[in-house]
This record gives C-alpha cells, sequence and structure tokens, in this order.
C-alpha cells in the first residue's frame, strides 16, 4: 500500500542506522520546535500516533520511529539472554536516532512496550531528556511482583509471549490475522472501531510475518529476564528519573483496575509526577486522540 499516508504528509520518512540496527522513523512537524520523541507499542507501530500528531506539529520537531522488532525497522537474531530486545538496547538505539536528527536533548512520549523503552532511555541517559510521558503503564517490575491470578487473566500474553521459541511463534502464526485483531479488539473499549482502516492495514502488515512475530516474542522475553536485572539494578543502586513526567492510563484498563500508577511512578521519580486517567481503553491515542494531544500539550508546553 502507499506508505505516504496523507496524515503524514510533510514527513521525511526514512531508514537511519543506529549502532548494529536500522530503525525506520517520520520526522516532521514545526522545524523550529523542541523536539519530541513519540513510541509505540504492541502490536503496533509508529502509525498509532496519527491522529495524535496531527494536534502536536505546529507545536513539536516531531520524531515518529518504528522499535527495533517492529514496523519497517529492522529485526534483529536473539540469543538465549535476550539482550538483543532489552529496553536498554531499544533506548540506546533512540538516543543514537534522536542525535544523528541533530536533538542531543529531547522529550519523549511512549505508549505500552514504547513508554517501557522510555522508562529505560530516562534512567540510562538522563541528560537527553527535557521532560517524559509514559501511556498507559505501571512500571514493569511492579506489576511481575504483583502478579496473580486476575493480572496473569487479564495480561495473558505476558506469559504466553514468554514461553521458549518457537511455541508462542507457532501458535500466533498459525492465524496472525486473527491474533493480531482480538489484541486490538480486546484492549479496546469499543472493539477495535476506533482504528482507522489505514491504521488497521498498516498493522496486519507489519505484524504478519514470521520475523516479526519473532522479534515481538523476543521483546517480551527480554521484559520478563534481562530487563527486570536491569530495573532491579537501577532500584538497588537508587536511580529515579530526573525529569518531570506525565503519566496517562486508561480509566477502562487494566492499569487502572489493577495499580495505583500515579503513586507508582512517583516513587520512581526524582521530580514531578502529574497524571490522569482518560476516558478511553488501553489505546489512548487512536480511542480519545484530542483528550491524550491536549494532555500532552499542557505537559510539554
Amino acid at each position: 500500500m502507499d506508505r505516504s499516508f496523507d496524515w503524514f504528509a510533510g514527513y521525511q520518512a526514512g531508514h537511519h542506522r543506529v549502532g548494529d540496527v536500522t530503525l525506520f522513523a517520520r520526522v516532521g512537524g514545526r522545524p523550529d520546535g523542541p523536539a519530541l520523541l513519540l513510541l509505540h507499542g504492541f502490536p503496533q507501530t509508529h502509525a498509532m500516533w496519527h491522529r495524535v500528531a496531527q494536534r502536536l506539529a505546529p507545536h513539536f520537531r516531531l520524531v515518529l520511529a518504528d522499535l527495533r522488532g517492529y514496523g519497517d525497522s529492522d529485526k534483529p537474531s536473539s540469543g538465549p539472554d535476550h539482550v538483543t530486545y532489552s529496553k536498554r538496547a531499544m533506548a540506546a538505539d533512540l538516543v543514537e536516532l534522536m542525535g544523528g536528527l541533530g536533538h542531543d536533548r529531547f522529550a519523549v512520549c511512549g505508549h505500552d512496550r514504547g513508554a517501557r523503552v522510555a522508562h529505560r532511555l530516562a534512567l540510562d541517559h538522563p541528560a537527553a531528556l527535557t521532560r517524559l510521558a509514559l501511556l498507559d503503564i505501571a512500571p514493569t517490575l511492579d506489576m511481575y511482583a504483583a502478579t496473580d491470578m486476575r493480572f496473569a487473566t487479564l495480561y495473558y500474553h505476558w506469559f504466553h509471549l514468554i514461553q521458549p521459541s518457537p511455541l508462542p511463534e507457532t501458535m500466533i502464526g498459525g492465524d496472525p490475522l486473527f491474533y493480531l485483531h482480538w489484541k486490538l479488539g480486546g484492549w479496546g473499549s469499543h472493539g477495535s472501531s476506533f482504528i482507522e482502516p489505514a491504521a488497521l492495514a498498516e498493522y496486519e502488515r507489519c505484524f504478519c510475518s514470521a520475523e516479526a512475530i519473532h522479534a515481538m516474542c523476543e521483546d517480551y522475553r527480554a521484559a520478563a529476564s534481562i530487563d527486570l536485572e536491569h530495573d532491579r539494578a537501577s532500584r538497588a543502586a537508587g536511580q529515579k528519573i530526573q525529569c518531570d513526567t506525565l503519566v496517562l492510563w486508561a480509566a477502562r484498563g487494566v492499569v487502572e483496575a489493577l495499580f495505583d500508577p500515579r503513586a507508582l511512578w512517583r516513587a520512581q521519580c526524582a521530580a514531578r509526577v502529574v497524571g490522569r486517567p482518560l476516558d478511553a481503553g488501553h489505546f489512548l491515542a487512536e480511542e480519545q486522540p484530542q483528550q491524550t494531544a491536549a494532555a500532552l500539550l499542557d505537559f510539554f508546553g
């Protein structure tokens, strides 16, 4: 399909070599505006930001990147330690990407997996960040530590995707479109009707390959292993987020039902933490683009 999208008219689309991988990113918005990096989650791509980006573009120099393993970015092979898909590796990718685009300091907004990468970026590269926004997550370490029957039932994919290869890859690969649509519909507050056809086609194109499915499983395997090691080490060392942080979450989501995200993030941040739930399911930026964009504009200024 046409990769230009009317949503991103005027954006520069390209592949950027960062370390040992190549990332796909779109760059647009206000040329002299402050830099804002937008990071997507599972099982999506940078296209999830299209409605929010339209509202942010007059104010910011926007960078919309596909994480390694997703979209049109590289999907490198990974070893048994899953370090290739650690949030530390993904965060390093993005710092190099932004530096190559001329932004040594920038703001970050991440949703879902992208928010977990953004959290690690804030810990590993504090000098790079001006402000941070985290959408619909609580800290990974706290979520795993609080696992009970209800959480495991609602977030079953956390425990399915971390099983040894090729079990989840084979199961998902049997009908990847069904799996993708189930995840998109199951986390939305109104099924998946809020996803525009062009965006859904983009998610289908990028999700339904063996390479992509394996990379996404590796992302989750890393989250349940090497990422937890990094998080425990950071907490033991007293590392905290050093910049002001905005936390938004879904009023009809799992994070709202099972956690106190504002309190949990305040415990992990040395600066100011503000936030609130939005009247939506998990996919805030697509279900409530106006509310999401307004909150980001208010916070990032």
